[in-house]
């Protein structure tokens, strides 16, 4: 009966140690070459001399400048930087290594909440140099959603080209 006990607490161990091995690491190991068929083998005539491994030259991965305020990704690979600045809004534009670019829009209207009373706060970003400055001021904490919308055009003919629902602390 005792035998009967190891044989049986045997053979469960042995299922358990199989069942949590990965499946990964069996199929790596019989997929591995044999470590003699990796290592290069010299000519027969000439003597084998030990070339040191080529030096792998590293290049330092430039770190991009840091885009003040609220960074928002665009889907042509640029950014946008939201701030407020002076008490409104200011939107800059920066290219894809998070230089500053010109103005790719003609302008863009904002819409956050109203600490103060019912209702949002709206206004239109116009042009001013390399960025987009908003005309109303914001008022602290500055912890709330904005709703951008870029425009292209003027008058009525003015179109939507990108909206963003940003999660603006400023």
């Amino acid at each position: 009966m005792k035998l009967l006990a190891v044989a049986t607490c045997l053979l469960f161990a042995t299922g358990l140690i199989q069942a949590q091995t990965p499946a990964a690491a069996k199929s790596a190991d019989l997929k591995a070459p044999a470590p003699d068929a990796a290592a290069p083998k010299a000519p027969a005539g000439k003597a084998a001399t030990a070339a040191p491994p080529a030096k792998k030259v590293e290049k330092k991965k430039e770190e991009l400048p840091k885009i003040p305020g609220t960074v928002i990704n665009r889907p042509n690979g640029t950014f946008l930087g939201l701030e407020v600045v002076g008490g409104n809004f200011k939107l800059t534009f920066y290219d894809k290594k998070h230089k500053p670019m010109a103005v790719d829009v003609t302008r863009a209207t904002a819409r956050w909440p109203n600490p103060r009373s019912p209702g949002d706060n709206r206004t239109v970003l116009n042009g001013s140099g390399a960025a987009l400055v908003g005309q109303k001021p914001v008022v602290p904490p500055f912890k709330f959603n904005v709703f951008l919308t870029l425009l292209v055009g003027e008058g009525e003919e003015a179109k939507a080209v990108e909206n963003y629902t940003v999660a603006f602390k400023g």
